[in-house]
């Protein structure tokens, strides 16, 4: 491939992972609309279950074979994925959307404590500030003076997507990204059913209308996200993912007139700030492995 169509090719994959970001911020937005006392757990159930119907018909007739696969891992993780779910609802009803996105964007945050927790993995200096800035944005944000359930909720979706993303290592190497999806939404329907049934709300037809319409547009993000990791690498293109937090300040303001202030634009800094300049690191360190060396470095053959 050449470098003016690879370079095509990164910048093709950058668009597409801004508008699927925004996708996702319409998936937000979707559920924001509905009451902070809308039955949150009929909607994960009816969320998950529309997931279901519209990929199961997409699997491929070999991965019915071995569709449970992994069975225990999936259990484990989709119902954390599950209490993630929850959460954001919660804290999309009743906080600000940019200042719940900006919460939600210490999930890669808390990912990195836990690597090193579980594997022992070792922080760069530049993760380590990562770290401690991305917990001090998030007490800028939320300039906790009692401790609000919305603000817990947020933070508790941040940290189950961190725990769902480590978990991917132990799932099985030859699963698609589908399989898992399926599979994510399908283990928790009975657990959502069983809640939403405990919830004991009345089944509302504008609450099935936001689980579709949030279904489709995670959905579709899924589809942006995996069609530009097919192509390119993911350091070259990861840091379009924040551009997400711009699209929830841009929603925030012309949907529900939400105007940021200084601190959430100071603790948004502290958050995202340290996660782009190390993608940028990355970015930078892949370049020279891959890098041909100079014409004055080559050295004659024998």
């Amino acid at each position: 491939m050449s470098g003016q169509t690879s370079g095509k090719t990164v910048n093709s994959a950058i668009m597409l992972l801004i508008l699927g970001n925004a996708l996702a911020i319409g998936s937000d937005i979707v559920i924001k609309l509905m009451d902070p006392g809308a039955p949150v757990f009929q909607f994960a159930f009816l969320r998950n279950l529309v997931t279901v119907g519209l990929l199961m018909p997409l699997l491929k007739r070999a991965e019915y074979r071995h569709f449970f696969k992994g069975f225990r891992i999936h259990l484990v993780r989709s119902h954390i994925l599950l209490v993630a779910l929850v959460c954001m609802v919660v804290a999309l009803t009743n906080l600000p959307l940019a200042t719940a996105n900006a919460v939600f964007y210490v999930a890669p945050v808390v990912l990195m404590v836990l690597s090193v927790l579980v594997y022992r993995e070792p922080l760069s200096p530049l993760s380590v500030i990562a770290v401690i800035s991305g917990f001090l944005g998030v007490l800028v944000i939320l300039r906790p003076t009692r401790i609000e359930f919305a603000a817990v909720a947020a933070l508790g979706t941040a940290v189950c997507l961190a725990i769902g993303a480590l978990m991917v290592r132990r799932l099985p190497s030859e699963q698609s990204t589908l399989h898992m999806l399926v599979l994510n939404s399908m283990l928790v329907l009975p657990a959502g059913l069983a809640l939403a049934i405990w919830e004991g709300a009345p089944w509302r037809w504008e609450v099935v209308a936001c689980a579709a319409g949030s279904a489709l547009f995670i959905l579709a993000y899924n589809a942006s996200v995996l069609k530009s990791y097919k192509y390119v690498d993911a350091s070259q293109v990861t840091s379009a993912e924040y551009t997400g937090l711009m699209w929830a300040i841009i929603a925030g303001w012309l949907v529900f007139g939400e105007v940021p202030d200084i601190w959430f634009i100071a603790g948004s800094l502290m958050i995202i700030a340290p996660l782009l300049l190390i993608g940028l690191n990355q970015r930078r360190k892949r370049r020279l492995i891959q890098a041909p060396p100079a014409a004055d470095q080559i050295q004659a053959g024998p």
